[in-house]
């Protein structure tokens, strides 16, 4: 017997945004069928949805019912069809090719089922983004430019992935196969992992085509996926930070490329230990009145220090604070402040500077930039410079010598791409960490867009945490992408590959995340006149923070090996001021 939607007991409920849910009554065992041409359609499949589909239609613009949502029902067979309500969006990128405007949201529907184990989906969209997850007995999804999005089990599975008009691009948290070139410009990844005599009931099979989509397989978060997917050599900036040895940033680099990863591995010496040990940290930074709380994870006894911003009810700097006048606890006890480095101590300043092919017109706007922060800071700061596009390059390693700075600025050059997330992991891993938690801040001037690196914002985020040091992004728009023209993820019909095409409106969330988390502060800079007032703030910033070492006592016994005996440490700040308020930067352990 057939069954149509409409004719289904009437329990729709409301859910947020325009649309409806229904529990579609089938077996255990179905067969799902899914087309969907203007929308996204995700597929989960839960052990908690033992029987029956559960369907989610919903839609960013018009009101939708259940005649734009046809779903079938024969038995074991379900077949959902979204008939178009308006022009094909081609490419997820709507009428104007921007990836949003009304046209996008007004005829989108997007499609979330729930389906029990081992189900069998087909899937069919034109440019909306496809997610396959769970034990599903099968899957075959076809689109023309869609992302794909497969995360199941591996322990049995048959995958075929195609590309029918393009190279492929896609990315893989496993280690795939050489790609196969056939004939009429297609290509294709296959094979097979786990168990290779386990029984047809057990095994997973995967068949994905696209013409021109983009490919995630076993990704469980799309945010963590590099900015370029296309085979490229190692930068000296991804070279430089596998040799710092750090673990994560290189497991990073090794997800996006990892045949060139273990080639240049095996070139290099052992590793060394020793380095500063960072610590990490749980809770987002922000002005807490009288006090601060923070995590720490110190790898041995020892010191511990950060950095730390003090105002007052109208937000005006305290100066001339002492050791007296601050109260650390950690895990609930006091310790011993044994030095608090005044507001005239000297700091370590990093100016990162974007001279990629989007910002390649202003460089002489750029240099003058940078030479106008020299003048600004104080005489006694050391400042080392680096520049980056599609690879980093040190214009000048810390000095206080102007003359030299100076020098050096005038002959940076501009072009190519934008990897700002390699670029802030090699001032973290190559420029900071031999500081070893000396005060340290990081401004950056860049237009904030990355399309070229192989690590992905996320890992940068927790690295600079880690670090202890301020970071300071001044962003300034390329120019070359109006802001209203540019599409925001929940306006993309597939925004993992509007990520790939073109710039994104992404920069100013991810500023202000790395300016919170490390204590410091984000610009968003729409005029040239800004900048120097930003110069101006930042200074003034970093001439009333205090640095703050104390006596340590919550690291492991027996020291920095981050086994068993370590134990995080939460960590307080009260500042004995009436009405202070005070910012913390994250924790760094200092080690012998």
């Amino acid at each position: 017997m057939v069954l149509l939607l409409a004719a289904l007991c009437g329990s729709a409920r409301a859910v947020p945004a325009q649309g409806f849910e229904r529990e579609l009554a089938t077996p255990e065992k179905v067969e799902v069928t899914i087309r969907n041409t203007n929308g996204r359609v995700a597929v989960t499949a839960s052990d908690e949805q033992r029987k029956n589909v559960s369907l989610r239609a919903e839609s960013p613009g018009a009101p939708i019912g259940e005649r734009d949502v046809t779903a079938v029902v024969d038995g074991a067979w379900v077949n959902i069809d979204v008939p178009p309500r308006g022009p094909r969006i081609d490419n997820g990128r709507g009428r104007n090719g921007n990836g949003g405007g009304d046209t996008l949201d007004r005829d989108r529907i997007d499609l979330v089922v729930r389906v029990p184990p081992r189900a069998r989906v087909k899937i069919v969209t034109d440019g909306g983004a496809v997610d396959i997850v769970g034990n599903v007995e099968s899957a075959e999804v076809t689109t023309d430019t869609g992302t794909i999005r497969a995360d199941v089990p591996l322990e049995a599975l048959k995958y075929n992935f195609r590309w029918t008009a393009s190279r492929p691009r896609f990315f893989s948290e496993v280690e795939l196969p050489p790609v196969k070139e056939k004939r009429g410009n297609a290509y294709e990844i296959s094979g097979r992992f786990g168990d290779k005599k386990a029984k047809s009931e057990a095994l997973i099979r995967l068949d994905l085509t696209t013409e021109r989509g983009v490919m995630l397989f076993g990704v469980s978060d799309p945010e963590m996926v590099p900015s370029d997917l296309r085979e490229r050599p190692l930068t000296e900036g991804a070279r430089a930070i596998i040799r710092s040895g750090d673990e994560d940033l290189i497991e990073a680099i090794r997800r996006a490329a990892p045949r060139l990863v273990g080639d240049y591995t095996r070139t290099l010496p052992p590793s060394k230990s020793g380095g500063p040990a960072f610590a990490t940290r749980n809770q987002n930074q922000s002005a807490q009145p009288q006090s601060s709380t923070l995590a720490a994870s110190p790898e041995q006894q020892g010191f511990a220090r950060f950095n730390a911003s003090v105002t007052d009810r109208n937000g005006r700097a305290i100066s001339g604070l002492k050791e007296k006048d601050f109260v650390v606890f950690e895990n609930g006890e006091p310790r011993a402040v044994t030095s608090v480095a005044p507001a005239s101590a000297p700091f370590n300043l990093v100016l990162l500077l974007d001279v990629s092919g989007s910002v390649g017109e202003r460089l002489d706007v750029i240099r003058k930039a940078a030479l106008a922060f020299l003048n600004t800071v104080s005489s006694e700061d050391r400042i080392a410079i680096i520049s980056f596009r599609d690879d980093v390059q040190l214009v000048s390693e810390f000095t206080t010598d102007r003359a030299l700075l100076n020098e050096r600025i005038k002959k940076i050059d501009a072009g190519g791409g934008t990897a700002l997330y390699d670029a802030l992991a090699y001032v973290l891993v190559n420029t900071l960490k031999p500081l070893r938690g000396e005060r340290a801040a990081v401004v950056i001037l860049s237009d904030g867009d990355d399309n070229k690196s192989f690590i992905p914002f996320p890992e940068v985020l927790e690295a600079a945490v880690e670090s202890g040091a301020l970071f300071y992004p001044l962003y300034i728009p390329s120019g070359l992408i109006p802001a209203d023209s540019v599409a925001a993820p929940t306006k993309t019909l597939d925004p993992v590959r509007t990520r790939f095409l073109t710039l994104t409106s992404r920069a100013e969330e991810e500023g202000r995340k790395l300016a919170q988390v490390s204590g410091g502060a984000y610009y968003p800079i729409t005029r040239l006149e800004q900048l120097q007032r930003a110069y101006d703030d930042v200074v003034a910033q970093l001439r009333t923070a205090y640095t703050i070492t104390y006596a340590s006592n919550a690291a492991g016994h027996g020291g920095g090996g981050g086994g068993d005996d370590t134990r995080e440490a939460r960590v307080r700040v009260r500042v004995e001021r009436d009405g202070a308020f005070v910012r913390l930067s994250p924790t760094v352990t200092i080690t012998p």
